[in-house]
């Protein structure tokens, strides 16, 4: 089975039409989506603009962390249920739609910092924790982790425009990258 079989399979659940037709669930789910993520994003943007070196440069950074990442992490469990059900409402949209599929990946990208970052720089943390001045290393994932964040918000807005949707006369590069072409389906 295709991933675009699946998602029109998907689609036409009950479960789908259910969460897609209801007046009151989809905006509770899309309103949850859009504070947990929030709660998160900002969590995360206090951490990488201590590693920039931009505030709280006096507060060890393994304090910040203890404090804030238990909660970011809570609020990024709670985006991604919630952003598994939007998408569950339109799976055939959102499959097609450049903008998901852009975030998809940024969203993979931005794991593979924190993951780098997790698991390099910051286990030698002790060595710069007091430091006014972070790393370089530090310092280049927390501009990176800003930077794919804010392009994650971008794109999560931008799905909701239909501007490439496959019904619609577009450039066949468009279709391409939406998966509209039979040759992806």
């Amino acid at each position: 089975m295709t991933l675009f079989r699946f998602t029109e399979w998907l689609q036409n659940t009950d479960g789908s039409t259910a969460l897609r037709e209801s007046i009151l669930v989809y905006p509770l789910v899309e309103t949850t989506h859009v504070l947990t993520l929030t709660l998160f994003l900002g969590l995360i943007a206090m951490m990488d603009l201590r590693l920039l070196g931009l505030t709280m440069r006096q507060v060890p950074m393994t304090d910040i962390v203890r404090r804030l990442l238990p909660w970011a992490i809570a609020g990024f469990v709670l985006s991604v249920i919630s952003g598994v059900l939007l998408f569950y409402s339109s799976p055939v949209r959102f499959a097609h739609n450049i903008f998901f599929r852009y975030k998809l990946i940024a969203l993979v990208l931005a794991g593979v910092n924190a993951w780098a970052f997790h698991t390099g720089i910051y286990r030698k943390v002790s060595d710069w924790d007091r430091e006014l001045l972070t790393p370089r290393r530090a310092k280049i994932a927390g501009a990176l982790s800003l930077a794919l964040w804010a392009s994650i918000v971008v794109a999560g807005r931008m799905i909701a425009y239909n501007w490439f949707d496959c019904d619609k006369p577009q450039p066949a590069i468009v279709n391409v990258l939406a998966g509209c072409s039979d040759n992806f389906r």
